[in-house]
């Protein structure tokens, strides 16, 4: 029986929501999941230069992986498929066009486009597309993907996550070093879950956006930091819309990473298990210890940006 009156819960929200029209799913690594059973995949090529929650997967469904080097533009090397292997395809900080990924899905056609990094790029055709919300807003948990492979073998139960809220809601209040072990919490809350569908708390919230504001100040943040920064950045990067965070390289990343961090800039090691897993002075390691993943998304002002810069600017290591 529904309930009527009582105390006033959150708003229902009815603003459009990018990406509605893809399947709801609890967290990025359960989109791959729901495509390595829907389509009975038994082998993936990856690239080295790749977060180990997503390998995680592919061992826990008994996937064999063959990995491949990504060069220092993100761009994978070369490779040739086996009959029966799919090919990892990650757009890092957006710097794929439409027209390279659409180049590869005609060349390897069994494709899986991991968009991450690039949440308002729309979906690539022929290939199985997937995004992931928590790294571009405020919500405990969603995914999205694009698929025509369905999972007919189960009835997947809706994530539940009223109780992993209070490290969004504690950082709107207080500072983020006080409620960083539970966010912590809430990304290993994934690690081995089921695939479940998107909770009614996080798709309310997505309805909420202003996706458009949201693609603005991101692209506009990213295109300052790279007009004051590209001459000392050893990447050669091209401006993307709504981007996912600025890659800065320097000789001196793991140095400048910390020297950002004392000035309460928190610039995160992305993949580092990548340092385990690699030879030290070889491509995949030189770029998670020195590329470092500059926030520019639509908390922040140009000011902000040019604070970054700054502090950059008066590293002395």
């Amino acid at each position: 029986m529904k309930e009527i009156g009582g105390y006033i819960e959150l708003d229902s929200y009815h603003g459009e929501m990018l990406h509605s029209d893809g399947i709801k799913l609890n967290c990025g690594r359960n989109c791959l999941a729901y495509i390595i059973k829907a389509r009975n995949i038994k082998k993936i090529a990856m690239p080295y230069y790749m977060c180990d929650s997503v390998t995680e997967v592919c061992r826990e469904y008994g996937v064999q992986l063959r990995f491949y080097h990504t060069d220092m533009s993100f761009r994978p090397e070369p490779a040739e498929l086996a009959d029966d292997e799919w090919f990892y395809l990650m757009n890092f900080y957006g710097q794929l066009t439409s027209e390279e990924m659409d180049g590869y899905v005609r060349r390897y056609k069994r494709v899986i486009v991991d968009f991450a990094q690039d949440y308002f790029r729309e979906p690539v055709k022929g290939a199985d597309t997937l995004y992931t919300c928590r790294k571009f807003f405020g919500v405990p948990d969603g995914a999205i993907l694009y698929t025509d492979a369905e999972l007919l073998s189960e009835e997947l139960e809706q994530e539940e996550v009223f109780d992993r809220m209070d490290y969004l809601l504690g950082r709107w209040e207080r500072p983020a070093s006080e409620f960083y072990g539970k966010y912590v919490e809430n990304n290993e809350e994934f690690d081995g879950s089921p695939i479940k569908t998107m909770s009614k708390l996080t798709e309310n919230l997505l309805h909420a956006i202003d996706y458009e504001k949201v693609k603005q100040s991101r692209t506009e943040n990213f295109a300052y930091l790279h007009k004051r920064l590209r001459e000392r950045n050893l990447l050669d990067i091209r401006l993307c819309e709504g981007a996912f965070a600025y890659p800065f390289m320097t000789e001196k990343g793991a140095e400048l990473r910390k020297f950002l961090i004392s000035k309460k800039i928190f610039v995160p090691t992305l993949w580092p298990n990548v340092l385990e897993e690699m030879d030290k002075g070889g491509t995949e390691y030189n770029m998670v210890e020195n590329i470092l993943p500059l926030p520019c998304d639509q908390r922040y002002t140009e000011e902000d940006m040019e604070y970054i810069v700054e502090m950059i600017s008066s590293f002395k290591g």
